[in-house]
């Protein structure tokens, strides 16, 4: 008979992989795919042409692209695409998303 008081252990929290550069993410995990971003800093905008395998990408919540944490503004027209295809699922096209902010990276010792 044991008489230690063991608490449940929490489980283990691993960090995020690597990230893929034609993303969008959101929750730090991957919410769609991009292609042809713009990026206008002094517009404050990224357009991309489109937006694909789009189906877990949350609107108009924050998400980030790259090194920017953006919201989506607009979009041109969304579509369903077929499951057999390579773009399938939501595919938004003329998307502009406004930056919110960047995150630089900080060289130690500058």
């Amino acid at each position: 008979m044991s008489t230690g008081t063991n608490a449940p252990q929490a489980p283990e929290v691993k960090p995020p992989g690597p990230r893929v550069a034609d993303a969008i993410y959101q929750n730090n995990q991957l919410a769609a795919r991009v292609v042809g971003p713009e990026i206008d800093l002094e517009a404050r905008e990224i357009r991309f042409q489109e937006l694909y395998n789009s189906d877990d990408l949350v609107l108009p919540e924050e998400c980030e692209f790259d090194k920017y944490t953006i919201v989506v503004e607009r979009i041109g027209f969304a579509t369903l695409v077929e499951r057999g295809s390579e773009h399938r699922g939501r595919v938004l096209k003329n998307v502009v998303a406004e930056i919110l902010r960047c995150q630089e990276t900080v060289k130690a010792g500058v």
